[in-house]
């Protein structure tokens, strides 16, 4: 009977140490932790931003491309339009996290190495320029072909078209689009913690995960979530913008 008691008192101490254990381990020391957080949504924001305009750049050119080369289009180019078309199908179903191990040759080549910020950003900003390609394209599309042809009839020239016609037509539904993106570009910066790249999202993974610290976790995807937010409410302001211009 005292030999169980005594059992029992023992399986209870250790039971309430690891409690206090699991309470330490998820506790947040800020004093070192909050340099890590400014540093890593610095570094989300940096990946984020570089992405987002080199990609989205690229991707409004493509767009473009896209749309004027379609047949009966203002500058249709049948092989032009296949093969982009083709390039773009190829590229925006795979992956992420695939694409960045496929791209792994070619990003060396350009950059220098296959981890780090500098990579990851390389491969965030090609993903980008597809999908926004095909986000523009899309956004073009919904124009009134009416509008086109009165300007067409007027004798514009076709940069004067998209310069003056296309472009403002279609700014709003841009806008929104391009903030779509932004908010795709924020989750693979998460992504790309995986390989190094730093971030928020290896902060998650390397302070949090793999140290069971949920409270950082925890604190990581709060700062996520609020950047998404500021990211939205700044789109659809501009979104709102344009509409009553």
């Amino acid at each position: 009977m005292i030999t169980a008691r005594l059992n029992t008192l023992n399986s209870a101490s250790l039971y309430s140490a690891s409690l206090n254990s699991a309470s330490l381990s998820n506790a947040i020391d800020w004093q070192r932790f909050g340099p890590l957080l400014w540093t890593a949504a610095g570094q989300t924001i940096r990946m984020a931003g570089i992405a987002l305009v080199v990609g989205g750049f690229f991707g409004l050119l493509m767009g473009l491309v896209l749309y004027l080369t379609r047949p009966g289009n203002l500058l249709q180019n049948r092989a032009i339009f296949t093969i982009l078309n083709v390039l773009i199908n190829t590229v925006r179903p795979i992956p992420f996290i695939i694409f960045v191990v496929a791209l792994g040759p070619i990003t060396r080549l350009v950059v220098g190495r296959i981890i780090g910020i500098e990579a990851a950003t390389f491969a965030m900003s090609i993903v980008a320029a597809f999908a926004s390609a095909r986000l523009v394209e899309q956004n073009l599309v919904t124009i009134d072909p009416g509008v086109v042809e009165a300007a067409r009839a007027m004798g514009a020239t076709p940069w004067r078209i998209v310069r003056t016609v296309l472009v403002p037509e279609a700014l709003a539904p841009l806008i929104l689009g391009y903030t779509f993106l932004a908010v795709g570009v924020v989750d693979m910066t998460a992504i790309v913690g995986m390989i190094g790249a730093g971030g928020l999202g290896d902060l998650a993974i390397v302070h949090g995960y793999r140290q069971f610290n949920w409270a950082i976790t925890y604190v990581v995807v709060a700062v996520i979530i609020a950047l998404v937010q500021l990211v939205q409410m700044l789109g659809n302001f501009l979104a709102r913008k344009a509409l009553h211009r």
